[in-house]
């Protein structure tokens, strides 16, 4: 009888409000990151091309940004990454779900495992009853202007066959500040 593998946990940068500069600490950070998602605000193709050096980003358009990412970036996204579906969107209230539904969701649509969000320049981490119909709810704070005592930060997840391993916040030194 073979032996089924294991695939390797699939780690994701989140990151936001980057307002068209990239801290070099911020790109240091995300250095050992499988896949990264901007959750808008980006405010320059340069930014996204950068990124793409370390690995592939999923980005959407903050109120701060307009079509000049092409196709591909729109207002939300809904990438899957180690079997975990995400939804990811700039302003809050755009990616809540309700019984009502949410803008970022059509009809049919499955729920996500995890809800990104920027805009508020303000780290957040939600897990439990307050995050659903999530498992985790987070804004991964700002790398530009932020509005905490936490500073400049980044997220970051593991995720692996379908499930969230790990999941925390660190500021750009890379001090975790918090966790789930």
């Amino acid at each position: 009888m073979a032996s089924r593998e294991r695939s390797p946990a699939l780690r994701i940068g989140i990151i936001s409000d980057t307002h068209g500069s990239l801290d070099p600490r911020a790109y240091a950070a995300l250095a050992d990151c499988d896949h990264i998602i901007h959750a808008g605000d980006i405010c320059g193709p340069a930014i996204l091309r950068e990124l793409e050096t370390l690995a592939p980003v999923t980005a959407v358009l903050g109120n701060n940004d307009f079509d000049e990412y092409g196709s591909e970036v729109g207002h939300f996204a809904h990438p899957v990454l180690g079997g975990v579906r995400f939804l990811v969107g700039h302003k809050p209230g755009d990616v809540r779900v309700s019984f009502a539904g949410s803008a970022a969701l059509a009809p049919g649509d499955p729920l996500p495992d995890v809800i990104v969000h920027g805009h508020t320049h303000v780290p957040e981490l939600v897990v439990g009853p307050a995050a659903r119909p999530a498992s985790i709810y987070l804004c991964p704070g700002a790398v530009y202007r932020p509005r905490s005592d936490f500073g400049r930060t980044i997220a970051k997840m593991d995720v692996e066959d379908g499930r969230i391993l790990h999941t925390w916040i660190e500021n750009l030194d890379g001090k975790v500040l918090l966790e789930a």
